[in-house]
């Protein structure tokens, strides 16, 4: 049965030009683009969206790279969605992601590592429903 997943095309990938090319990479994948969207969002919002992170020491750097510019938020389907997503991106430092993998490809650090995905099933839902109404997703 098909799994849904929340990205998000960062900043750095936007302002490098390389939204086309991941879109490609993720459709390659076998991964359904149900919605996507392009906008800016504001340090309060990109606070609200990385909650979760609060507390940790990256927190605030985080959420004013996720403000700097445009991104690109999309809801994903495929069967085994939230790993196989995961799995696309590679490690989050893309020093240490695998050939093949957006991060690889894209990234140029561990904070501008091109893309977000969600970690889990509780995740992909708060996060879709961050980003789209439920009319949006029909």
């Amino acid at each position: 049965m098909p799994q849904r997943t929340f990205s998000i095309i960062k900043p750095d990938a936007v302002r490098n030009g390389n939204t086309a090319a991941i879109l490609a990479a993720i459709e390659k994948a076998g991964f359904r683009l149900l919605a996507i969207k392009k906008l800016s969002i504001s340090k309060e919002q990109a606070e609200g969206f990385y909650y979760v992170h609060a507390e940790r020491p990256f927190f605030g750097s985080l959420t004013t790279f996720m403000s700097s510019g445009p991104i690109v938020p999309m809801v994903l389907e495929k069967d085994n969605a939230i790993a196989d997503f995961r799995k696309l991106m590679g490690a989050t430092n893309p020093a240490n992601a695998e050939e093949g993998t957006i991060r690889k490809q894209f990234a140029a650090s561990i904070e501008e590592n091109a893309i977000h995905g969600s970690d889990a099933e509780d995740t992909a839902n708060f996060e879709i429903g961050y980003f789209f109404a439920g009319y949006e997703l029909a």
